[in-house]
This record gives C-alpha cells, structure tokens and sequence, in this order.
C-alpha cells in the first residue's frame, strides 16, 4: 500500500476570502477539472468548497462546519478543524494497518465525495488525517 500526499484542507468562516488570499498572495490557481473531487451534494455533508493548487497539491477550502458530525454519523469530523489527506492504491490494506495498530478511524465509504472511498482518523494531537482511494462505484 502506497501513500501520497493528495490535499489539505482548510475549514474557514469565510471561504471566499481564503480563495481570494490563497490565488492573490500565495499565487495557487485551478487544477485541471478532472482532477477535482466530485463532492456529493445529494448527502449534503460538504458545503460550497474552493479548489485551488500550486500544480501539485491541492488545497480545499471549506466552510467550517461544527454539526457535520452529527450529520454524516461519523465521529470524526474533518469539516471542524480541516484535514491533511493522503491518497492511497489499497484502502482495505491501509485500514487493517490501522487495525493492526489500533488506530480508531471511520469509515466514510463515498458518502461525501463520489467515487473516493475515504477513511478518517484522528493524530495524537487530534490533527484529523484523512486517507482515500479513487473507486469505481458501477
């Protein structure tokens, strides 16, 4: 199993104002459309989401939102503090690796972004990290 970094995502008040620093002062743009998560609007778990990229990693910005888990039913919230995620070729191989160490996660299946399977856990510092595999859900 494989892991490389893929996105961090920053939770804000304003994300607007965040796209606009992040584009002006740090000089990120657009990454190619095809390369962006197709958020799953129907579940409702993410709100209206910037994408921007330095051409390798992305950034989400998205609104801070303190009830998505209560929403979702997952414990862990990646929506509160914002999240650092990882992509991964073997999921099911990753999440026994954390069994293996007894690394509480859960399991968000495509539920927010269709056709990632993702995975969240929380750092020591509870840092949420995030781990997905692009799935094909025919």
């Amino acid at each position: 199993m494989k892991l490389k970094l893929h996105h961090i995502n920053l939770c804000s008040a304003n994300v607007p104002e965040m796209d606009r620093f992040y584009r002006d002062v740090l000089q990120l743009g657009d990454d190619d459309p095809t390369k962006l998560p197709p958020v799953n609007a129907d579940r409702g778990l993410v709100g209206d989401v910037s994408f921007v990229t330095d051409g390798d990693i992305q950034m989400h910005l998205t609104p801070r939102d303190v009830l998505n888990s209560f929403r979702s039913g997952h414990v862990v919230n990646p929506l509160e503090r914002g999240h650092i995620a990882y992509r991964t070729d073997d999921i099911a191989a990753f999440r026994q690796h954390l069994e293996d160490k007894g690394v509480p996660y859960s399991d968000w299946g495509s539920d927010a972004v269709k056709g990632w399977h993702q995975i969240f856990f929380y750092d020591p510092d509870g840092n949420v990290i995030e781990v997905h595999q692009i799935v094909d859900e025919d």
